[in-house]
Formats: structure tokens, sequence, C-alpha cells
């Protein structure tokens, strides 16, 4: 969701810009938040891809040393999504958050259905679900637990404002 198209006619006064120097702060800000909020979780879970390193950045910030992953594919492309998101292997294995507090993240409830899925699957299974992201949409159909920021702009991430490396098979 968050790759640049460089044939997109969004100006650059339409777009959130996030540096890594700013992403420290956020996710400092963000973990400064949920644990004010009284309740440091067992474990963080990011939503992959785009929640991966906020959930690193939180997990650390928190001191929670169990983390896991589950992967969901929603965008398929700049502004392309599937009819709706999909849980992909690998699983995150339920047993092993069974009767666990569980803090969700990623890196922006844009329509929220994915951070929606996500906390509904492990909703079945935990003890507590919260969820966490940089950004908050107005347009969501959740409002995460936390959020860093609201936009309604186009954001660029560090992690996926350029394309992949060179020498990489087209895909």
């Amino acid at each position: 969701m968050s790759e640049v198209n460089p044939t997109d006619a969004t100006t650059d006064a339409d777009r959130e810009d996030l540096t890594w120097e700013l992403f420290g702060e956020a996710t400092r800000e963000l973990a400064t938040a949920v644990a004010t909020d009284g309740s440091i979780p067992d474990i963080v879970v990011a939503v992959a891809r785009g929640g991966l390193t906020v959930a690193g950045a939180l997990a650390y910030a928190l001191g929670v040393k169990n983390c896991g992953a589950i992967n969901v594919e929603f965008y398929t492309g700049v502004d392309a999504r599937l009819d709706v998101p999909v849980v992909l292997p690998p699983s995150l294995n339920l047993v092993d958050v069974s009767g666990l507090d569980v803090l969700v993240v990623d890196d922006v409830a844009d329509t929220g259905h994915t951070l929606r899925l996500v906390r509904e699957v492990l909703a079945q299974h935990v003890a507590s679900v919260r969820t966490a992201v940089l950004y908050h949409k107005p347009q969501s159909v959740i409002v995460p637990d936390h959020a860093w920021k609201v936009t309604d702009r186009w954001i660029n991430f560090p992690w996926s404002v350029l394309p992949p490396v060179a020498g990489l098979p087209p895909r």
C-alpha cells in the first residue's frame, strides 16, 4: 500500500513522509501510549509486512521479548486490493498465543479491514487483544486502540518508498 507509483498524480503536499528518524520518535511515542494504558502485552504480533518493523520497534520499547507475525494479503498494488483480506501461510500458531494479552501492530489502519480481521481471529483465542498503528485513516472501519497520528494523506514509509534493489528478478 505504501509503495510509490511514479505515475501517481498525488502531489508532495498530499503525502505524509515518514523518515527513519521520525519513525524512531513515532514508535517511542506510540510505545509510551501503550505503556501508559497500563497493560504491557505478553506478546506483540505484527501484521506482515507493513507492521513488522513497527512491531519490532514497539516490542523493544515495551521490553516485550515475545513476538510473532501474521501474514495478511489485502493490497496487491497502489490503490489495488483484494475484495477481502486473506490470511496467508505460514500462519501464527494460535495455540502459542492462547490466554495471552496481545498487542497487534500494523503500519497503517487505512480501510481497517486487515486489522479488523486479525483482531477477530486472535480474539477467539487470547485473553485480550489491543491494536496499535503508526497511522490511522479516518475512513478505517475500526479505530485502533493506539495510533501515533491520524491522517487522510498518502503515506511514504521509509521501508517501502524505494523500489526493490537492483538485481532482483521482476515479479
